[in-house]
Order: C-alpha cells, then sequence, then structure tokens
C-alpha cells in the first residue's frame, strides 16, 4: 500500500500549519507596529499643549503657567512640567553637537510606544529655544494599543480555530465522498440491486478509499453471482422435483382410488430415488459453488481410482466395451478421493448413456506436463459446438439428452467441472473427428494446501 490518502492528507495539515503560523506572527507584528503609535488626533492634543505652555512661558505669567500646569493634571489625572536641559559639564569636559541635538527628557508624540511597559512613557515637547520642555505623563486615554489583548485573542486563538475547521471541513469532505457512495451502495445492494458498484462513481481519485471502492465491488459481484446461482439452482431444482412429484402424486391418487398398489410402488420407490439423488446433488453444487472449497486434503492414486470406478460402470452397463488404457501406478497428492472419484463416475455414466448398447467407450491415463490427463471417448451423438460449454451448466441438457434421457437432471457435468476445479484440475469436451464425444480432465501430480 503506497498511503497516499496519508500523503494526501498530512501534506495539506503540514502546509497548512506553516502558512497558519507565518500568518499569525506577520500580522501579529504588523498589527503591533501599527497599534504602537500615539493616535493622530491625541498627537495633536499633545502638541497643542505643548505650544499653550511655550506662550505662557514665554509671557512671562509663571502664575498663569502654574495654573494652567495645576488643571492640566487634575483633569487628565497625570504628571506635567515645564523644565530645562540645561546641563552643565564637570572636569573640563564637553558636550557634543550630536548630544545636544538629539537630547531628549522624554519621548516625542511621534514615537512607538512601547506597549510591553506597564508605566505610561513621559512625552516631550520641546519649545523653540531648544531647552525648554514640556514634559507630561502620558494620560491613560491616549495610551495606544487599547484594543491589543483582543486582536491577540483574534489571531492567537480565533484564526487558528477558524483555519483548523476549515481544514477539518476540507478533509471531512474528501474523506465522506466515497464513503457516502459506498455507504448508498451499500444499502442498494442490500435492498436487492445487486449491479451497484462503486468505483467508477470516483472518477481519478486513486487512494486508499478507492481501493476499498475496488474490494466492494468485487465483493459485490462475488456475492450477486452467488445469489444469483442461487436463485437459479432454487428454480431449476423446483421445476426439476415438479414431474417426479406430479408422478408420485398421480400413483398415491390411484392408490386412493383402489388400483392395485404393487403395480405403482416401484414407479414411487424410482421417483424418490431421483429426487434424493437430484437434492443431494444440488446441495453439493451450491456447496462448490459458494463456499469455492480447496479439496488438497488426501493424497491417492488415480488408477487405482479408476479401476474402482470402470468396474462399477462395466457391471451398470453390461453390454458397452470398456477399454482402458492405464499406467501400472499413477499417484498424486494434495487432492480428494471422494471428489475425483464422483467426478469421473459422472463422466464415464455420462459417456455409457450417450453410448448405443455393444458401443466402445475408450478410457486413457496419461501422464501430462506436472499432472495427469484423463481422456474418456465415447460413440454417442456428440454435442452441437455451440454447447460444448454449456453442458457444463446447472440443469442444461441438450435437446437429444432431454428425449433420450427424460429422467436424467443434467447436474453430473456441472459437478464433475466444480468437483475437478476444487481439485486443482481442469475439464473439457470436444467432438471427436470419427464421432462421439471426447472429455477431457486434467489433475495436477502434487498440490500444496496454501496455492
Amino acid at each position: 500500500m503506497n498511503r497516499r490518502l496519508f500523503w494526501k492528507l498530512c501534506g495539506p495539515l503540514a502546509l497548512g500549519t506553516l502558512v497558519l503560523v507565518w500568518v499569525i506572527t506577520f500580522l501579529g507584528a504588523e498589527t503591533e507596529q501599527k497599534m504602537s503609535f500615539i493616535a493622530e488626533r491625541h498627537q495633536q492634543t499633545l502638541k497643542a499643549w505643548g505650544r499653550t505652555a511655550e506662550r505662557l512661558h514665554q509671557a512671562g505669567d509663571d502664575q498663569a503657567l502654574a495654573d494652567w500646569l495645576a488643571a492640566l493634571q487634575t483633569r487628565e489625572n497625570t504628571w506635567a512640567a515645564v523644565v530645562r536641559s540645561d546641563i552643565q559639564p564637570l572636569a573640563g569636559s564637553q558636550l557634543s553637537t550630536q548630544f545636544q541635538e538629539g537630547f531628549r527628557l522624554g519621548r516625542q508624540v511621534e514615537w512607538k510606544i512601547h506597549l510591553y511597559f506597564a508605566e505610561n512613557p513621559i512625552m516631550d515637547l520641546t519649545f523653540a529655544d531648544g531647552h525648554t520642555h514640556f514634559l507630561v505623563t502620558l494620560p491613560q486615554r491616549m495610551r495606544p494599543g487599547t484594543y491589543l489583548p483582543q486582536v491577540r485573542m483574534i489571531l492567537k486563538v480565533a484564526l487558528p480555530l477558524a483555519v483548523l475547521v476549515l481544514l477539518a471541513v476540507v478533509i471531512y469532505r474528501h474523506l465522506m465522498g466515497p464513503l457516502r457512495q459506498l455507504e448508498r451502495a451499500t444499502r442498494a445492494f442490500s435492498e436487492g440491486e445487486l449491479g451497484v458498484r462503486v468505483r467508477a462513481l470516483l472518477g481519478s481519485r486513486n487512494d486508499e478509499l478507492t481501493a476499498l471502492a475496488e474490494t466492494f465491488d468485487r465483493m459485490a459481484e462475488r456475492t450477486g453471482e452467488l445469489i444469483l446461482t442461487q436463485r437459479r439452482l432454487i428454480a431449476d431444482l423446483s421445476h426439476e422435483l415438479r414431474t417426479p412429484l406430479t408422478r408420485i402424486d398421480m400413483a398415491v391418487s390411484c392408490a386412493e382410488e383402489g388400483v392395485d398398489t404393487q403395480h405403482f410402488l416401484p414407479r414411487i420407490r424410482r421417483e424418490c430415488r431421483l429426487m434424493r439423488g437430484l437434492v443431494e446433488d444440488t446441495l453439493t453444487l451450491a456447496w462448490l459453488e459458494n463456499e469455492a472449497p480447496s479439496l488438497d486434503q488426501e493424497s491417492l492414486d488415480l488408477t487405482d481410482l479408476l479401476d474402482s470406478v470402470i468396474d462399477d460402470a462395466g457391471y451398470e452397463y453390461p453390454h458397452h466395451r470398456l477399454e482402458t488404457e492405464l499406467p501400472h501406478q499413477a499417484e498424486i497428492s494434495g487432492s480428494s478421493h471422494r471428489a475425483l472419484a464422483q467426478a469421473v463416475e459422472n463422466v464415464i455414466r455420462n459417456a455409457c448413456h450417450y453410448t448405443p448398447a455393444g458401443g466402445r467407450i475408450r478410457i486413457a491415463l496419461r501422464a501430462d506436463g506436472d499432472g495427469y490427463r484423463l481422456t474418456i471417448d465415447d460413440a454417442g451423438p456428440g454435442v452441437p459446438a455451440d454447447q460444448l460449454e454449456l453442458i457444463f451448466t446447472p440443469f442444461f441438457r441438450t435437446n437429444r439428452a432431454r428425449d433420450d434421457r427424460p429422467d436424467g437432471h443434467g447436474l453430473g457435468l456441472a459437478l464433475a467441472r466444480r468437483q475437478v476445479e476444487a481439485a486443482g484440475g481442469w475439464i473439457g469436451a470436444e467432438n471427436r473427428v470419427e464421432g462421439g464425444l471426447r472429455m477431457s480432465l486434467w489433475f495436477p501430480a502434487s498440490r500444496s494446501r496454501d496455492a
């Protein structure tokens, strides 16, 4: 498994996380930078205070300046003063021009305010003489960054939460799309729509979910085939049982009317035997098709098995000539004695039935590759070329078979094929040039139980 879905999810999550961290860092820095400056209207107010203080100071009215400063401090709940910045150097030292030009007692109103300091800074508005200053502690109402905590909360909590929710929605939709298709297909399949499939609905997508859809399709196809096969078997079995049941019903009616029952008892016994064989063969066939067992538990000698089956056929069909060409020994392993015996018996009986009395049936077993090939040639009428595969279909009978063998139910060759295949072999049919049908069966000489 190449874990496509893992990488499809991991990639966006990793990239989204990196982008989110970068965006939060960038927005946080930009927001703090923009919120660290005093608002323009407050800057104008501070400058107006500086001009007022300078005007009062130049007028020489110290009392008016003192009263104004006191009123300002009370109104704004802050500290304010007018001071001089004359610095007297000691020990013959001198003040540099850079120091004299850049010396400030406080911060200019255009400077950035450090929002991390709890105390408000002192603002410095220098008078025209360059040595007199209006100093004022920045009033709380003018302090920038009032909404910084809320902005930080938005950037650190609300924004990541929104992005994560968005990613979750995208991932959820990406995952739930195929799962919903699978859910609908499962529901439709459970309601009897055996042809429903999922993979084609997922388009060009290729990941673990499409693998799951393909697995579902294979399961649905296999299950649908089994259900249809069972339906056909039940329908065909019901059809085949009608005839013997009708005959038994007629015999019972005659017996009830006082007709001599001795005449009907053999008929009833034969019909019961036919129905028993039909039901047993149908159940065996259903087991082979539904369970698809691997018959690989036994070792056996094909020559011994064929000798036993041919002896039984010779007893049942005494007027046929059974010619054999068998090796002295043909050991195989990983097979099933019962399955192969029943399969070979069905094929040989089928050959004997369609071969006229006195006809020849040739049975030959030879080594073939890593197994053995068994050929059974009969002297019957053969099978139409377009029906050579159909004869292995359950309950299928050619028109000639219906006329010549009305008591047959068409399960023998179907069972034979499934039994041979369950043992790892194969079976096929072909018409011979000189007339008659040739059945070929191949069995592996050795078969592992894990195969």
